[in-house]
């Protein structure tokens, strides 16, 4: 190719290209379809350079130009307050909405699962004996014992940090794994669970169920339920690898991954509310009524919040996922 040849046989049509970008938004219907066509030949010229006869020189100014009208003719957007909005009261509520038929089977469930544990250990004593040793026992469950002082052993605002880290890796976890057919997802659950029915059946065989509950309500009613949602959203990211539905599984793996992301962050800032619950509200002085009746707030208006603004979002069509603009393309395929 005769480099000088091609550039004077498009020169009038780049100089056109950089004249109607420079205009900006004051382009008429006749020039912005001008403009799309100029971009199309544009890239066109750029490919055969880059392959027949690779200018340096002539190779960046095409590429400079073809970057320019790419980002006129797509429209590229920056992520603002305006999406930051819109994720907290359309996408997160209406994914959490949809996956509900998910994550509240995954909640009764676990909670069945963690009482009739604490039931099998306060009702066995050899079953307690292999759990730790009658003094380390009665450390744990007496009045003052570890149960009561876990909560304020460490100052309030690094222990409210704390616990919302380890919670939202917790979440994070139930979401990445479910793509692994859900099975470590059930692993992490048995394991919460079982941590809770130790805790009910220990204080419940030292007589002191209602303080166990007072301290572990006002907090893990939020907390638990956010582990919920997070391990019904990964159950359910796991049974996609196995049932696609109509969709080509890359494509419905793709919706679902992006809505578990989206669920991700969302949880966080639930689970940073339950965190500060449970570093400033648990350990506080406040009457026990007082800490659960807060605990039974947040619950409220969490569930509201997911009902109300989830469910309207998820009946105009909203599914959780990223705007269409962000999505990959994909193409059809034969069924």
């Amino acid at each position: 190719m005769d480099v000088d040849v091609f550039v004077a046989a498009h020169q009038a049509q780049w100089a056109r290209l950089e004249q109607l970008l420079g205009r900006g938004r004051r382009l008429t219907g006749a020039e912005a379809d001008e403009l799309v066509a100029l971009y199309q030949r544009t890239s066109t010229h750029l490919s055969l350079i880059q392959s027949s006869a690779p200018d340096p020189v002539l190779i960046g100014r095409l590429t400079q130009l073809v970057a320019r009208a790419r980002a006129t003719v797509t429209g590229a957007r920056r992520a603002g307050w305006r999406d930051a909005a819109r994720f907290f009261t359309v996408g997160f509520p209406a994914a959490v909405y949809r996956s509900r038929r998910w994550w509240i089977p995954t909640a009764l469930l676990s909670v069945a699962v963690g009482v009739l544990l604490g039931w099998w250990i306060a009702t066995h004593p050899e079953v307690r004996a292999t759990l730790a040793a009658p003094e380390d026992l009665k450390r744990m469950t007496r009045p003052g014992g570890e149960y009561e002082t876990y909560y304020s052993s460490h100052p309030a605002a690094s222990f409210a940090a704390q616990v919302w880290t380890n919670n939202a890796q917790a979440a994070a976890v139930c979401l990445v794994l479910g793509a692994f057919l859900g099975l470590p997802v059930l692993w992490i659950l048995f394991l919460n669970m079982a941590n809770l029915g130790a805790g009910i059946g220990l204080m419940a065989a030292a007589g002191r169920l209602d303080v166990f509950l007072g301290l572990i309500l006002p907090h893990g009613l939020l907390e638990l339920t956010a582990v919920f949602i997070a391990a019904g959203t990964g159950l359910r990211l796991g049974w996609t690898v196995i049932d696609p539905g109509p969709r080509t599984r890359r494509a419905a793996l793709a919706e679902q991954g992006r809505a578990a992301l989206g669920m991700a962050l969302g949880l966080a800032v639930v689970l940073f509310v339950s965190g500060l619950i449970e570093g400033f509200v648990t350990p506080s002085g406040l009457p026990t009524w007082a800490r659960v009746a807060i605990g039974v707030a947040a619950e409220a208006a969490f569930l509201t919040y997911v009902y109300v603004l989830g469910g309207r979002a998820s009946r105009a069509g909203e599914v959780g996922d990223v705007e269409a603009a962000d999505q990959t393309a994909t193409l059809p395929t034969a069924a």
